[in-house]
């Protein structure tokens, strides 16, 4: 992984978190305790603080980093789910993984946040982003950018029908019916980050 990519990547995903904060915010007011987006921007706002010294790392390492960063400031269930991902990663990928290898190391990641939240799909939380979007670049294919970004959006539209059974939403039972899950679109901000950065690399 080239450095200045890289540190695009990073500057590029956490900015974006950042930037929608509000939003998150409001989402997570509706059907949750309010507070993703404001945990969500604490968190990124610490890995942009060290973007440079991220970027300079061995991506496993920064990855790693990343997820060490999240446990620590995100708090709530966020923090673990979103770390876990991120530490998976850490482990899972190569220096200079090919869409393969990051096929497969998203797939290990996937499974550890089902088992760290003790949820899977269909559950309106963020899984039903990751989850597809996985499956997606399993695929692999012509477009695969462009058909991530499309997967991730539709994914995340897909969880406002859905009925919360995971979270704090499920205490609100059939009133977590038309809103959009908070992990999910947050999920949905950061595949859409990569995918934009990738995209302009090429």
């Amino acid at each position: 992984m080239d450095q200045a990519l890289q540190k695009r990547l990073i500057e590029a995903v956490a900015s974006t978190v950042i930037a929608h904060a509000e939003e998150l915010t409001s989402l997570d007011s509706a059907i949750g305790d309010g507070d993703h987006g404001l945990n969500m921007k604490r968190g990124f706002t610490e890995v942009m603080a060290d973007v440079d010294g991220l970027a300079a790392k061995p991506l496993p390492d920064a990855l790693r980093a990343i997820g060490t960063k999240l446990v620590m400031k995100i708090g709530g269930a966020s923090g673990p789910l979103y770390g876990t991902l991120f530490l998976t990663l850490g482990k899972e990928l190569a220096d200079a993984p090919t869409p393969s290898d990051a096929a497969r190391a998203f797939g290990v990641a996937v499974a550890a946040v089902m088992a760290r939240g003790k949820s899977e799909p269909g559950q309106k939380t963020m899984l039903d982003v990751l989850a597809p979007t996985q499956a997606e670049l399993a695929a692999g294919g012509d477009d695969l950018l462009a058909r991530l970004k499309s997967r991730a959006a539709a994914s995340a539209e897909a969880t406002v029908p859905m009925r919360a059974i995971r979270g704090r939403a499920s205490f609100l039972g059939e009133r977590s019916i038309g809103h959009m899950d908070p992990g999910a679109r947050s999920s949905w901000l950061m595949i859409e980050a990569v995918c934009d950065v990738l995209a302009r690399s090429h």
